[in-house]
């Protein structure tokens, strides 16, 4: 199987608001479908692409409550109602990976080479997930468009999925970032991991093991809820400094259960939005951030599409703020 045996060219049918919007409003009015089996076109605007990964796979190994692979139709749904007020630039529908076979290997594979044709064209990927396991196949991709920049990664995340593999060397929605670490290790590449949002009660002793092993930077949840947002700060800050190209992940459970319940995994002590909105505006506005994934919303466990909604204002954020 090909990657192409596993891409879902884009539909109009998500993109859909209120009729009576002034032209150029809204999302749903902007977007413009790209179907990467085909030509794609010279774009002469900064270009974000919207790339689905629609996978419970890596969930279902890590033992979590399943409902991610329909994250990304949902927040389509929602973001297409939202305005936009950047005219500028162009957006993207880039359509999805599928991963229904149980093959998350292939379909990380798959992910990482549409991940790298939209880098190749100088456009911004935002991919929605899925699991975390999106990391792993969104990494391949920004990998191959970029082996020999600095790279510095940041994951605002209540855990640090830095879980050992699995049998047979597999991965999950918890191991993206040791296979990452691994990954640099094999090509003698610097590894600039720094995790913010950090829950002690959401990770056991061997992952802060591993962590230090590979020199992961951390902002703890208990520091940022007592308000020193300083350190949080601090590795933005340095991560722009030190790198030529970032990747930003962001999962949604790093947010309090109140804001977003619709994960695998809800947080009762996570962030509010507004701990964590400033340090993605700052990493959007250096300019570096190459390419970016949302992961682990669950439509069926929401609740008023909290989740939903704050997953497309942070792409909202994104768009708004990031600088060509």
């Amino acid at each position: 199987m090909t990657w192409a045996d596993r891409y879902i060219p884009p539909s109009n049918s998500l993109w859909q608001g209120r009729t009576d919007s002034p032209d150029a409003s809204c999302f749903f009015q902007v977007i413009h479908l790209l179907d990467l089996q085909n030509e794609i076109p010279a774009v002469n605007k900064p270009a974000f692409a919207l790339l689905g990964f629609n996978c419970d796979e890596g969930i279902r190994r890590n033992l979590g409550r399943l409902g991610a692979a329909d994250g990304p139709a949902a927040i389509r749904a929602t973001l297409a109602k939202l305005p936009i007020h950047r005219r500028d630039i162009v957006c993207y529908d880039a359509g999805d990976i599928s991963c229904t076979d149980n093959n998350l290997e292939e379909a990380q594979a798959a992910l990482g080479k549409a991940v790298f044709t939209l880098l190749q064209h100088e456009i911004i990927p935002i991919v929605l997930g899925g699991g975390h396991e999106v990391a792993w196949g969104n990494f391949q991709g920004i990998e191959k468009r970029y082996p020999n920049n600095n790279l510095g990664i940041i994951n605002m995340d209540a855990h640090l999925d830095m879980r050992p593999l699995l049998a047979e060397s597999r991965g999950s929605s918890g191991t993206p970032f040791l296979q990452i670490a691994e990954a640099h290790n094999k090509t003698n590449r610097r590894f600039d991991y720094n995790c913010i949002g950090v829950q002690n009660a959401g990770n056991i002793r061997q992952l802060f093991n591993t962590a230090k092993d590979y020199q992961v930077q951390i902002a703890y949840a208990d520091d940022i809820q007592e308000g020193d947002m300083q350190k949080s700060m601090n590795l933005v800050n340095n991560v722009i400094y030190y790198n030529q190209v970032i990747y930003l992940s962001i999962c949604l459970d790093v947010f309090a259960s109140a804001y977003a319940p619709g994960v695998s995994a809800p947080q009762a002590l996570g962030l509010t939005p507004w701990q964590v909105i400033p340090a993605i505006r700052k990493l959007a506005a250096s300019g570096k951030v190459v390419s970016y994934d949302i992961a682990e919303l669950s439509p069926k466990y929401d609740i008023d599409l909290r989740t939903t909604k704050l997953a497309a204002n942070l792409i909202y954020e994104i768009i708004h703020h990031h600088k060509m």
